[in-house]
């Protein structure tokens, strides 16, 4: 009897070696944090960063709020990662709400604080669908923001990207076009928003390297535990989120447990696939939960590094 196509690939995944056998774990990692909000917050964050510092991330970032509503819990939390964390940490800045003089007095506080590393975004208005509108004496847009942090300090400077094209954009080429002028501007490399197709990202990456992108581009990968809430986070930012998650997560509302072995599964194919196709250098949007983000570190092979004197 004749098997169909679908036959045939139901036949392949049965007999294929198992998805996570053999890596080697040849993978670099970086995490992203927000700022906590209170004292139990912090001591999440805290428990967050304790647990996967072993793995020994390129780096961690902190996320910075709307109109720099979180300035000081950023500029806290992140001279704490690289005190007492002993951490490369980047500190996150946008352009809403501040004047030049307001971001050079931040980007000074954050060298003085030991930060080398800054996360610079143009940023949203904070009122969803609202256009965003520069500050009369502020930066334009994230280019503008580059090319005046490397005139403060030699910082190294992360920008974003968007593998389904920034809600803001004229066109997908605009976007890129876009990026590439952050890039010139100063940047290092790109991290970009979380998207669920493997496909997503490589048709990007070779749509960047046609525009002559030639920075890495780090895919960002989000582990989602609510879809309902990822809808909202992809909303502002351009994703889409397949149909066939809703299915995954129906009827887990009241199970947490159940739903994190279900988002960690989906998140590790998905850096899988990426590996496969030639990805070594991965960003986690933590949430401040580690345990889904170390599961999926740890199906790629990555395992604790031991610290200077152990």
């Amino acid at each position: 009897m004749t098997q169909t196509l679908s036959q045939l690939e139901e036949y392949r995944t049965a007999t294929d070696a198992p998805l996570f056998s053999s890596l080697p774990g040849d993978v670099a990692v970086s995490f992203e944090f927000f700022p906590p909000k209170n004292e139990k917050m912090e001591a999440q964050l805290w428990d967050a960063v304790t647990q996967l510092k072993p793995l020994g991330p390129s780096f961690v970032s902190v996320t910075y709020g709307a109109g720099g509503s979180t300035r000081e819990r950023t500029h806290a939390t992140v001279a704490r990662i690289i005190a007492e964390g002993q951490l490369p940490a980047a500190a996150h800045l946008t352009c809403v709400a501040a004047s030049k003089a307001e971001i050079r007095e931040v980007a000074e506080q954050y060298w003085n604080a030991g930060v080398r590393h800054i996360v610079a975004l143009r940023g949203d208005a904070g009122e969803p669908g609202a256009p965003f509108t520069p500050h009369p004496e502020g930066y334009a847009c994230a280019a503008e923001l580059v090319a005046g942090l490397k005139e403060i300090a030699d910082f190294e400077i992360s920008v974003a990207a968007y593998p389904e094209t920034h809600p803001d954009a004229a066109s997908p080429q605009a976007d890129i076009d876009n990026l590439k002028r952050k890039l010139d501007a100063g940047a290092t490399r790109a991290i970009s928003q979380f998207f669920f197709s493997a496909e997503t990202f490589f048709r990007f990456r070779d749509q960047c390297a046609a525009a002559g992108i030639e920075a890495p581009i780090l895919p960002g990968i989000l582990p989602v535990t609510n879809v309902a809430q990822a809808r909202k986070f992809a909303s502002a930012c351009g994703a889409a989120i397949p149909a066939w998650m809703d299915g995954l997560f129906e009827g887990l509302d009241e199970m947490p447990a159940t739903r994190q072995l279900v988002a960690a599964t989906v998140a590790a194919e998905l850096c899988r696939r990426l590996y496969a196709g030639g990805v070594r250098d991965f960003h986690f949007y933590t949430l401040n939960r580690p345990e889904l983000t170390y599961a999926i570190c740890h199906l790629l092979g990555k395992r604790p590094v031991a610290e200077a004197g152990q």
